[in-house]
């Protein structure tokens, strides 16, 4: 065959194979057999052997994977992946009805409401009707670029086209970023659990953990052979076609395109309608094939979608209804306790594992000792555990107490089950209990993430997995330990080469110039966050001033009270605080903080921020503000004097327009906080 022919036959049977994966995932009106689509894709990936130059990135077999040889990119969000509130019951669901008709004055209002599938969020964008890049929600601002594993997915379309016949949509944008839901279904996720069983691999505890691992793989091979599928159901970016009036009409127009969405769902009129369709879904749930933990209702219009607009976090037209938690009931093995970031002590109840709403619950969190108390529980007994949805299981109530009285009790821990420290409450008035050694190896680990934390000493690539190995290695056994770290050490590392080594040692040498007020809050002081880190930084400048302070020094301080000044002396005074700061200041950590300056243009100013900013984070812009004299407050009241306003505000926003506070736009901040422009107060 020579290569025009060839040419030909490979658009042939791209077209064919494109044809049958549409009728299979988008119209489920399959026209050949699973066998006979296979020899189609054996001829194609046959042909691209003999004639690879005429492969393109978008060809079918593209969907069979290969392996990627670094880590995933970071990807910012064209436009940011809200999270949904969630309501638990028809009276929270009518509140937030109320909401939104207080939100729409005097205007009629319809919903759409969708079935809530347990998968991963991700957003696909096309660039001109081909697929170009896929993300995963990340914290909704950036992701995961998993465009590799994303095209193995047979039911995401690699070319968007445009059906003939129909009016709606009436041409295939130029830009398109839609986003969805890929899930595995339940079929597919047994089949998945009993080949690991086989294989002698562990298995996964539920579909959504095992397409969240298919889909970051880099090796997509693998993610290829897990039969993913995948949902639209919003976009968040349309430029070059017609804009879409509703939700409705949007899910109803785009399988046009060629993009799956789910039949399983209804238009409301009313909220009675909404309510009346969660609870038909709710019914349905072990009847559905994959896994579902609720039903997102969206107001219908977009106008009215627009015109209700977001909090924070999440869009005031949607919300979530989740159906009630799953409860078994199960035998308390033991109850152990676990030691976290801070050194509080949290007992854990240790399960006879059982299967709870498509998960294997083996442990179950008991909050507190005082919890313990309340529910009498101890080892053996039988005992009713829920979840709900992502929540971590927990124990509701005792139902069967084991054998003679006080068998199996629990006592509160005298010594730290970690490394046999101390453990003491801070006042008679807490509930919770701590081991004081800032050297314990349980709070390291998660220490050290918040000791690299952005709003810390922000130690760019010192992320959860590179802080999991150093410590399981034995590379570092307390923060300082970061400091001495050599590129031998790093190079052992999974993922780890030369240039990597390279930028991380930088970014580790780098930190030591952060202010003090960083470091005192990066070491994760009980009580000590970010605004009083900065009060006692500027108060005593370094932390040789700040060691030898007394409590009596400390409580001098504006805003310093008798709690905070216990825990930054009980910290100074521990033996192995001592040694880790003696090994800071061999290192070259000797941080210090420049006074709060007396006079600036912001001076005795009160900011308060609200939405998110473009040219900066909202860290970022206190801190500017800090600097200038001013101070950073976070609620809104008649003794603020300006409120930051940046994209989609909260009410925050709403509140500072209803008493008359002064409201700034981003652009107007930066030119109040320019060296060159005028003082506020002129």
């Amino acid at each position: 065959m020579d290569k025009t022919r060839a040419a030909r036959e490979i658009e042939k049977l791209s077209r064919e194979i494109e044809e049958h994966n549409y009728r299979y995932y988008v119209l489920d009106e399959p026209a050949v057999s699973d066998k006979e689509y296979d020899e189609l894709l054996r001829k194609l990936i046959k042909l691209e052997d003999q004639f690879p130059g005429l492969k393109s990135p978008d060809s079918p077999s593209q969907r069979v994977g290969a392996k990627v040889l670094s880590g995933a990119a970071t990807v910012t969000h064209r436009v940011k992946m809200y999270s949904l509130d969630n309501t638990y019951s028809m009276d929270e669901l009518k509140e937030w009805h109320g909401r939104v008709v207080k939100g729409l004055p005097g205007q009629k209002v319809e919903y759409v409401a969708e079935l809530k599938i347990d998968g991963v969020s991700a957003s696909l964008t096309y660039l001109d009707g081909r697929f170009t890049l896929g993300a995963t929600r990340g914290d909704g601002v950036t992701g995961e670029d998993v465009t590799h594993s994303l095209k193995t997915v047979r039911s995401i379309p690699l070319v968007l086209q445009k059906k003939k016949g129909k009016t709606l949509p009436p041409a295939l944008p130029e830009v398109l970023e839609v986003r969805g839901e890929v899930y595995m279904d339940l079929k597919d996720f047994a089949a998945l659990n009993n080949e690991r069983k086989k294989n002698g691999e562990p298995v996964f505890a539920n579909p959504r953990n095992a397409t969240s691992g298919s889909v970051k793989l880099l090796d997509s091979r693998i993610t290829a052979q897990r039969n993913l599928n995948c949902f639209i159901h919003s976009f968040g970016v349309l430029e070059g076609t017609a804009p879409f009036k509703t939700q409705w009409e949007f899910l109803a127009a785009i399988p046009d395109w060629g993009l799956r969405v789910n039949g399983e769902r209804r238009l409301c009129k009313t909220v009675d309608e909404v309510i009346a369709c969660c609870q038909e879904y709710q019914r349905r749930r072990d009847t559905i094939p994959y896994e579902i933990d609720g039903v997102v209702i969206k107001v219908n219009s977009l106008k009215q979608q627009e015109q209700l607009g977001f909090t924070l976090k999440s869009p005031r037209w949607a919300v979530a209804y989740k159906f009630p938690a799953r409860q078994v009931t199960t035998t308390v093995k033991e109850i152990s306790v676990q030691v976290g970031r801070t050194g509080i002590l949290t007992p854990v109840a240790e399960l006879e594992p059982v299967e709870c709403g498509g998960v294997t619950i083996a442990r179950s969190t008991l909050h507190n000792f005082d919890e313990v108390k309340r529910l009498g529980v101890k080892r053996g007994d039988r005992v009713l555990v829920e979840r709900a949805g992502d929540v971590i299981p927990k124990v509701v109530k005792v139902v069967g107490h084991s054998g003679k009285s006080g068998q199996g009790a629990f006592h509160v821990p005298t010594e730290c089950p970690a490394c046999g420290g101390p453990v003491m409450k801070e006042t008679e008035q807490e509930v919770a209990y701590r081991c004081v050694n800032p050297l314990c190896p349980d709070q390291i680990e998660r220490g050290l993430l918040h000791f690299a934390s952005r709003g810390a000493m922000d130690i760019e690539g010192l992320g959860e997995s590179v802080v999991h190995q150093l410590c399981e290695k034995g590379l570092v056994k307390d923060f300082a330990d970061i400091y001495f770290l050599q590129p031998k050490d790093l190079l052992g590392l999974e993922l780890f080469a030369d240039k990597k080594t390279e930028n991380l040692l930088k970014a580790v040498e780098n930190s030591k110039a952060r202010p003090f007020s960083r470091f005192l809050f990066g070491l994760g002081i009980f009580n000590v966050g970010e605004k009083v880190a900065l009060t006692l930084a500027r108060r005593f400048g370094s932390l040789e001033k700040l060691i030898s302070a007394g409590q009596e020094d400390l409580e001098s301080v504006h805003t310093i009270g008798r709690v905070i000044a216990v825990s930054v002396v009980k910290f100074f005074k521990e033996p192995a605080t001592r040694r880790l700061m003696g090994k800071f200041r061999k290192a070259g950590v000797c941080p210090v903080e420049a006074a709060a300056p007396k006079s600036g243009r912001l001076q005795d100013k009160k900011f308060v921020f609200t939405g998110e900013l473009d040219s900066m984070t909202r860290a970022q812009a206190g801190s500017r503000v800090r600097e200038l004299g001013g101070e950073v407050v976070s609620g809104v009241s008649p003794a603020t004097d300006f409120v930051v306003a940046g994209h989609n505000p909260g009410s925050k926003h709403q509140k500072a327009l209803s008493i008359g506070v002064k409201i700034l736009t981003e652009h107007q901040f930066q030119e109040m906080i320019h060296e060159e422009k005028n003082s506020p107060t002129e």
